[in-house]
């Protein structure tokens, strides 16, 4: 089976692409490009917790959504949620209303405080999983890889919830820390340019 589908111009994007319309322009102008920004990467990994059993689908479709309910994913304001805010996320029809997600939302959001204060940044310490260049899987043939493994142990130990070694891995591929782009795959080459052109925090 190919890994590719021909994407609206006609060149080859990753096959996942074919789920779902919207997932062209994601795929195209997002998933794999290397991430620095920390409310992104909180938001990434809140938004892979709330995947957590459901479709990327349902989540990007919600996603504007859930940046309001959330205020951004500013995690200095989502640290200072309370059981008000709770109630009020549990009733709010544009995100998925999940109790133990929600709260674990806002329990990470403490720790990526304290991650800041002890390292600076949440980038410098989640790009220090990056994958050495020898050690990475074919595109696509892996849910979760040692190092997804070693950070899933390391959020754990540090307090974080929903933080499974597939979902970490997953945003991994998402933030760019692996190019998990399809080899022919026109976006591959796009990927493998910004990334050598991303300084490491």
């Amino acid at each position: 089976m190919s890994t590719t589908v021909p994407g609206p111009d006609g060149r080859p994007r990753c096959r996942w692409c074919a789920a779902a319309p919207e997932f062209f322009h994601y795929h195209d102008t997002e998933w794999g490009f290397p991430v620095d920004d920390d409310r992104r990467l909180f938001e990434k990994l809140c938004l892979e917790g709330f995947q957590s059993g459901l479709s990327w689908r349902t989540i990007l479709a919600k996603r504007e959504n859930f940046r309001a309910a959330f205020h951004g994913f500013d995690f200095d304001r989502v640290a200072r949620f309370g059981e008000r805010d709770v109630t009020r996320l549990l009733q709010d029809a544009g995100i998925v209303r999940h109790r133990g997600k929600i709260e674990a939302a806002i329990h990470n959001a403490g720790r990526a405080q304290e991650m800041v204060r002890r390292e600076g940044s949440l980038a410098a310490f989640l790009w220090r999983y990056e994958p050495a260049a020898a050690g990475v899987a074919e595109p696509q043939t892996v849910s979760t890889s040692a190092e997804s493994v070693a950070l899933s142990k390391e959020l754990k130990k540090l307090g974080w919830k929903f933080v499974g070694p597939t979902t970490v891995y997953a945003f991994m591929q998402a933030m760019g820390l692996v190019n998990d782009h399809a080899h022919d795959c026109v976006v591959r080459a796009q990927v493998d340019q910004a990334r050598k052109r991303f300084k490491r925090p």
